[in-house]
């Protein structure tokens, strides 16, 4: 038993250093967005979903939010890398849904997302590579009842076509969902979030070194373009500096569209 617990710690240990060296000396290299993801992730795709654990905080309170809004259909998880979202959901809600997508650019997460699936034995989710922008479902699939980013929107460099995409492959009724990092406006609305000028300068220079762009539009933009179901701005601490520094401000959204071409 004691060798046991040894050997799980000497592993988790020695998986966060395989993280942490390829985010402090692993330069993000390509000439497109794919070449750069894939860059980025392959030293680190096995050791992925342990670290950002940790890092991607509210994942788990957005796959439940959308879980109990949702009678099944089709979800389609965008940016979905190593399909860690639907282990979230668990099984009888993933058996619920008629078909499930997730789709993504990088071959390294992807091939994760795979053998999750075929260990855990689900039989309707496809693994799609495929940009999250311009990704198009099978003829007669009929429209996608729910659609998730879970941190991948600040990834996308084009995000406000994606999420117009989003709104264009949605059921009316249907449910969108999006957790990540974010900024303020430096003078928001009210009733929204503020953040100090540190945390609004500091991070999507921290982030960006890592191809993440923070954004302060990604919250006035779902609000102006989708109906409010949901609406958490929290703070979290980032793992190794979250002592010197102030935490990183992240979102979770829930909402919907009437009519898609309104």
């Amino acid at each position: 038993m004691v060798l046991d617990r040894l050997k799980g710690y000497l592993n988790g240990a020695l998986s966060e250093l395989r993280v942490l060296y390829a985010l402090a000396f692993h330069r993000v290299t390509g000439e497109t967005h794919q070449a750069r993801l894939k860059s980025f992730y392959t030293a680190q795709a096995d050791d992925y979903d342990a670290f950002r654990k940790r890092l991607l905080h509210g994942r788990e309170e957005l796959v439940a939010d959308v879980a109990l809004r949702s009678d099944g259909g089709i979800w389609v998880d965008m940016g979905g890398g190593t399909g860690a979202n639907l282990e979230m959901m668990g099984d009888a809600a993933i058996k619920s849904f008629t078909r499930v997508y997730v789709v993504d650019l990088c071959t390294p997460l992807l091939e994760v997302a795979r053998r999750r699936c075929q260990e855990r034995g689900w039989h309707n989710v496809q693994i799609v590579e495929a940009d999250a922008a311009t990704w198009q479902p099978d003829e007669g699939m009929g429209s996608v009842s729910v659609l998730t980013f879970s941190y991948s929107l600040s990834m996308i460099p084009d995000w406000f076509c994606a999420l117009d995409h989003a709104r264009a492959l949605l059921a009316p009724g249907g449910l969108l969902g999006v957790v990540d990092f974010y900024v303020a406006r430096k003078h928001p609305d009210a009733g929204m979030a503020s953040h100090s000028w540190l945390q609004r300068a500091f991070w999507p220079v921290w982030f960006a070194n890592d191809d993440v762009r923070l954004s302060d539009d990604h919250v006035p933009y779902l609000l102006a373009h989708f109906e409010r179901l949901g609406l958490h701005e929290e703070h979290a601490p980032v793992p190794y500096i979250g002592l010197l520094m102030p935490h990183v401000p992240y979102y979770r959204f829930v909402g919907t569209i009437s009519d898609p071409r309104l």
